[in-house]
């Protein structure tokens, strides 16, 4: 038998068998580097965990929120991206829904015109809707127009108000925007209907959509998208009630308690936050919530730490308890008084972050309580995601969206520009007083240094919104002489005593008028930044120095 083995061993590594025997090897090298490749792959597949959309690892998102840094826009702690920014902003999506007029001339004819001398615009007829919508779609160019409201008799007996649904043709961002106008319209001897005028933004109010138990009055138009924001609709934002003690007795709840996150920066607050409400929904339990917040000195003009600010100053809350089960605390605590005893509701204590959500998920009890000790950082809210619940724990950033209130007059202050303007940030304050830092900055936000380097970038004559933390916006008067400059303060009217904003937050905050803090204006300031057809950065195309101070210029920033 050994005689033969060799023989057959020696026939095969004869020369001409060299080429089959290297043609097999080769074919099983290939099949199982192929197989391999779907083993990892599928693996990969099966425990590959996505980034929340703003911040990366649990050790780097403490780094970061343990640090200070006095970076501007992008990666500062004064004004963070939501929700509604991480959505695709993709306009072909939409193409069905635009509407388009071939014949934009804004006239028609009535036949029965001795009928109809004298007698008010009657704002129902479809002449005078198809009439009042050529006008909108002629005069706003800079806008694509996705659905329009019937049209209503407006504050005389020649106006109308409508109301519309519109993207920026340029816009950048998810977000749908609604606007109301009246349009004065006149009548000629032979009854030829002309449109002679267009309110400004938002000025035809018997547009505005009524309460959610009334019929919106839209036509039927196809709706682009559903779970979209819509800045500029009626906000209700009302606190969720339980109606009934069996309900609530029936409930799964989950609390935070004492956790060191309060008067932090809002980049802090939300990301403790929305670790609470990702462990709510992986528990399947409601949480309840704080809706008071604190206000860091960051953005306070006392420069001091500012408690009982309303969660819904800053934030959509009607988005968010439309999304996810959630209760105001004050009440859950009345509720949780009254009833208790009486159905003997359980309370699980929870006084160690380690103890992660995944071993909380057979607890029967009604309400599941962390609380937190006094110890920073080990008392911040979103130590309770790290570690090995950092890949199950999903932050629901898509809950979140900015308050719409706020982002209306964002809106405004686009429309006033007619949605046809450019924008620049410049940074200056107290980095450009800071030589040793940022040496160029002063220099290089000068105002004949802006002139040089806007002249290259923005044609004159263009609508130019420029946003900053200089004080003294007289600064900038040299540009006046290429372009139409805009700052936020011009268009205070939007938050001051007699606008809406301010009717509807002194509402919300039991009467007492709420002061448009710092967090609000540069919140504002940045989201009509972004809105500018093009945008100039400060540490992007101004100056020379780095965001963060000298040497630490990386290709982001």
């Amino acid at each position: 038998m050994l005689g033969r083995s060799s023989l057959y061993r020696s026939r095969s590594f004869r020369p001409e068998n060299l080429g089959q025997n290297a043609l097999a090897m080769i074919g099983n090298l290939c099949f199982t580097l192929f197989v391999l490749g779907v083993l990892i792959f599928t693996i990969i597949a099966a425990t590959y965990q996505p980034e929340d959309p703003l911040f990366h690892s649990s050790t780097k998102i403490t780094t970061f929120l343990t640090s200070k840094s006095n970076a501007t826009f992008k990666s500062d702690e004064s004004v963070l991206k939501t929700g509604e920014d991480f959505m695709a902003s993709n306009l072909s999506t939409f193409a069905e829904s635009i509407i388009k007029v071939t014949d934009v001339t804004p006239v028609v004819t009535n036949p029965d015109c001795d009928a109809e001398m004298g007698s008010p615009i009657d704002c129902t007829n479809p002449d005078i809707f198809q009439l009042m919508m050529r006008a909108a779609i002629e005069h706003f160019k800079d806008i694509h127009f996705y659905r329009f409201g019937k049209s209503v008799h407006g504050s005389n007996d020649s106006s109308c108000d409508m109301a519309w649904r519109f993207r920026p043709k340029e816009g950048k961002t998810a977000s749908f925007y609604k606007d109301y106008r009246r349009f004065v319209i006149t009548r000629s001897e032979n009854c030829t209907y002309t449109v002679v005028g267009i309110g400004d933004y938002h000025t035809g109010v018997n547009a505005r959509k009524r309460k959610k138990n009334q019929k919106p009055g839209f036509e039927k138009q196809p709706v682009p998208q559903a779970n979209l924001p819509v800045v500029g609709e009626a906000v209700n934002d009302t606190l969720p009630v339980i109606a009934s003690e069996g309900a609530f007795s029936k409930g799964r709840y989950l609390i935070y308690t004492g956790s060191g996150d309060r008067c932090k920066s809002m980049n802090h607050y939300l990301w403790s936050f929305l670790c609470a409400l990702g462990e709510a929904q992986y528990l399947n339990r409601t949480l309840v919530m704080d809706l008071k917040i604190c206000l860091s000195s960051m953005y306070t003009s006392s420069n001091q730490d500012e408690e009982g600010k309303d969660f819904r100053f800053y934030f959509d809350f009607e988005h968010l308890r439309e999304s996810a089960s959630v209760l105001d605390q004050s009440q859950f605590w009345l509720d949780w008084t009254k009833w208790q005893k009486k159905d003997s509701l359980g309370l699980y204590l929870v006084e160690d972050f380690r103890i992660t959500p995944m071993k909380l998920v057979d607890v029967k009890d009604a309400l599941i309580m962390r609380k937190f000790g006094a110890v920073e950082p080990d008392n911040y809210g979103y130590r309770v995601c790290e570690g090995e619940t950092e890949s199950v724990i999903q932050r629901p950033w898509h809950m979140i969206w900015k308050s719409r209130r706020l982002m209306d007059i964002v809106s405004a202050i686009a429309a006033r520009m007619n949605w046809d303007f450019d924008s620049v940030h410049v940074v200056r304050g107290e980095k450009a007083k800071n030589t040793e830092l940022w040496p160029n900055l002063a220099a290089d936000t000068s105002p004949d240094a802006l002139l040089s380097t806007l002249r290259e970038k923005i044609d004159d004559g263009r609508n130019l919104y420029i946003a900053t933390n200089e004080p003294d916006t007289s600064l900038f008067d040299p540009l006046k002489d290429k372009y139409t400059t805009h700052f936020l303060k011009d268009f205070s009217d939007l938050w001051d005593e007699n606008s809406e904003w301010y009717a509807e937050t002194k509402q919300l905050n039991s009467g007492i008028p709420v002061e448009f803090d710092g967090y609000m204006t540069v919140e504002v300031d940045t989201e009509v930044f972004l809105r500018g057809k093009k945008q100039i950065e400060t540490f992007n195309d101004l100056t020379r120095d780095c965001k963060d101070g000298i040497n630490t210029c990386h290709p982001s920033s």
